[in-house]
């Protein structure tokens, strides 16, 4: 879908209403946390070129045009006087810098998986179909050092050397998400925080959990990769139709 662009000198304004329809249905959801959260998008080919949300501005308010376009090169970048929130710079520009396929990051501190990122043991194991959708598809970082400035930033970065492993418990923290588009990214977010929760629930009925067979995990894992419809962008595409619906300003 093309949104109109109101202020037509703004570049990416397709990939900047995407992440703003990100941005407000994650509020919605209550994943958010604060003013504290924050989304990139890579825009160039070497993905070291990226959008982010302004500092302290609440998921819900952000809108397509308030996005910041930042060069994770760019020593002076944090002079700048819309500099990103700093901890944001740290851990997107560390990604973006090390991780080419890194288009988009969502991090956030949403409830059930910063609770799984609190467990002694962060595994999400295979309980259901939306856990096994994760199987062998997640990285544990076991070294959180402190709030993500660029030292953290860049130590979380290294750990996303697998491409196949685009989450990211973070440790004592919350989750990373990578992706190769927005929608992509926030399909992907969407059903993690889905899975902690059942497996959260699961653990608090103190009942022995069912856990399906590595090849069985393995195997929906791959399935749900392979599936022959995508449903990613469609998903995004019915959220930015329910924000228009309703007069949403997101792409504005």
């Amino acid at each position: 879908m093309n949104a109109p662009n109101p202020i037509a000198n703004i570049d990416f304004w397709e990939e900047r209403c995407d992440l703003a329809a990100a941005f407000r249905w994650t509020a919605r959801m209550n994943m958010h946390e604060g003013v504290a959260n924050h989304f990139s998008l890579s825009v160039n080919d070497d993905g070291t070129k990226f959008l982010i949300n302004p500092n302290l501005k609440h998921f819900s308010r952000v809108r397509a045009s308030d996005l910041l376009l930042m060069d994770a090169n760019d020593p002076e970048s944090m002079n700048r006087p819309d500099a990103p929130d700093p901890t944001a710079w740290g851990l997107h520009g560390g990604l973006h810098r090390a991780c080419a396929h890194a288009r988009c990051a969502m991090h956030v501190h949403s409830i059930h998986a910063t609770v799984l990122a609190t467990l002694k043991d962060k595994r999400l194991p295979p309980v259901d179909q939306n856990c096994a959708m994760f199987f062998n598809r997640t990285v544990i970082d076991e070294g959180y050092g402190g709030l993500a400035f660029e030292d953290e930033g860049a130590r979380c970065a290294a750990l996303f050397d697998d491409p196949k492993k685009k989450v990211m418990v973070m440790g004592n923290h919350g989750v990373m998400v990578i992706g190769d588009s927005v929608a992509d990214t926030f399909n992907r977010l969407y059903y993690f925080e889905r899975a902690a929760e059942t497996y959260i629930r699961a653990l608090q009925t103190g009942q022995p959990l069912d856990v399906l067979s590595d090849e069985v995990a393995e195997k929906t894992a791959q399935e749900i990769e392979d599936y022959p419809v995508p449903q990613e962008a469609r998903f995004l595409e019915e959220l930015r139709l329910i924000l228009d619906e309703e007069g949403d300003s997101y792409a504005s």
